[in-house]
C-alpha cells in the first residue's frame, strides 16, 4: 500500500475544519475534472483519507455523495472508481441536459419580470469568462448551467439537475482538456442572455438543442480520436 506522499492527491494539501465536506467534495471533483484522478481510477480511502488530512467517515460520506451524483461508479469487488463513460453515455447524458434545461427555460419563458433572471447569468457568464485554470473553468461551466435551472424556480427539477451533475462532469471532460475547453468558451453561451429576454421558449429550446447537440459530437470525436 502506497503512502500519502505517492497518492494522486497528495498535492493538494490538508484540509481545515471549515465546510470540510464540501472541501473534500470540490478538492475531488476538480481532480476527476483535471485527470488527476482519470477515469477508472480506484479510489483507497486509506490514501485519500491520509492526503486530504480527513477522518475515513468523513471521507466516506463525501465518496458516497459524489456516487450518487454519477462521478464514481462501485465495481464488481465493491470498491469505488472513478466513472468511464462510453461515446452513447455521453450523447445520453447531454440529451437528458437538454431535456432539463429546456423545461426551466419553459418556466423562465411563464416568468412577468425575467430582469432578475437575465442578471444572474450575466454574473454566471463573467464566472465563466474570469474562471482560471481547466478545473475553475469546469465548475463555472456547470455552475452557468445550474443557474437556469435554479432560475426556473421548480425545486425538483433542481435536485433532478444535481442528480446528474457527476455525469455531466464526467461527459463534459471525457474527450479531453481540449475539447471540453472548446464547448465551455464564453461566446457558446452568450445568447443565452437575449433569449432569457426575449421570453421565447421555442426559440431557447432550438438554441438549448443545438448548443447540447454540438457538444456531445465534439466530444465523441475526440474520444474516437483517441481510441
Amino acid at each position: 500500500m502506497s503512502d500519502a506522499s505517492t497518492s494522486p492527491l497528495s498535492g493538494l494539501g490538508t484540509l481545515d475544519r471549515r465546510t470540510l465536506r464540501e472541501q473534500i467534495l470540490t478538492r475531488l471533483r476538480d481532480a476527476v475534472s483535471t485527470g488527476e484522478l482519470a477515469p477508472g481510477t480506484h479510489l483507497a480511502e486509506i490514501e485519500l483519507s491520509a492526503s486530504l488530512g480527513v477522518s475515513r467517515g468523513t471521507l466516506r460520506e463525501a465518496l458516497r455523495h459524489l456516487q450518487q451524483e454519477g462521478l464514481l461508479v462501485s465495481d464488481q469487488r465493491g470498491r469505488l472508481t472513478v466513472r468511464v463513460v462510453t461515446e452513447r453515455e455521453v450523447r445520453d447524458i447531454f440529451t437528458v441536459r437538454y431535456g432539463l434545461e429546456a423545461l426551466a427555460f419553459e418556466e423562465i419563458a411563464r416568468l412577468e419580470d425575467r430582469s432578475p433572471v437575465e442578471r444572474r447569468i450575466r454574473a454566471a457568464l463573467d464566472a465563466l469568462e474570469r474562471a482560471d485554470g481547466f478545473a475553475d473553468r469546469v465548475r463555472a461551466d456547470l455552475d452557468l448551467h445550474e443557474t437556469i435551472i435554479d432560475a426556473s424556480g421548480n425545486e425538483t427539477l433542481l435536485q433532478s439537475w444535481r442528480h446528474v451533475s457527476g455525469l455531466a462532469r464526467a461527459a463534459l471532460t471525457a474527450g479531453g482538456a481540449e475539447a471540453a475547453m472548446t464547448n465551455m468558451a464564453v461566446e457558446r453561451h452568450t445568447p443565452l442572455v437575449d433569449l432569457v429576454a426575449s421570453g421565447d421558449a421555442d426559440a431557447g429550446r432550438a438554441f438549448l438543442r443545438q448548443h447540447m447537440d454540438e457538444a456531445a459530437d465534439k466530444l465523441v470525436a475526440r474520444m474516437r480520436e483517441q481510441h
